[in-house]
């Protein structure tokens, strides 16, 4: 059987697994007004993922931008059940990293986000660094 993975190896942010359905949009995130801290879902009008749920995804997208409230944002998804399983940014900026680190969400980046697509199967290793695509979820 011809195993057929992509592997990219970055820069934890915060260590940790998680393997879940990729989430992506090529528009930064503002975690504070732009997602709803108890339901997980985009609210920032005309965002690229607006009306979408984060919740258990590994969301992806190339930087975060914002109020320095949005780490504080991450950490109430967290604790509302709704938040990614993980996150993988092109560079991940300060807001970002702090919020993973306070709710322990795995996140990489200087990962190239736009080789990701919305509905892959990953594994992110933060210990390592590493994003593994497996491009046959069905096996």
């Amino acid at each position: 059987m011809n195993i057929s993975t992509t592997k990219f190896i970055g820069r934890t942010i915060y260590k940790g697994i998680a393997e879940g359905e990729t989430l992506v949009t090529s528009m930064g995130i503002s975690f504070f007004g732009g997602v709803d801290p108890e339901s997980g879902i985009v609210v920032e009008r005309g965002h690229e993922l607006e009306g979408k749920s984060i919740a258990g995804k590994v969301l992806v997208f190339p930087t975060g931008k914002g109020s320095t409230v949005g780490s504080y944002t991450l950490y109430r998804l967290k604790h509302a059940g709704k938040a990614p399983a993980a996150i993988v940014n092109a560079e991940c900026e300060t807001i970002t990293a702090v919020g993973c680190i306070i709710a322990e969400i795995p996140c990489v980046d200087q990962i190239p986000v736009e080789r990701l697509e919305t509905g892959m199967r990953v594994l992110i290793d933060g210990e390592k660094g590493l994003v593994e695509i497996d491009h046959h979820p069905n096996r």
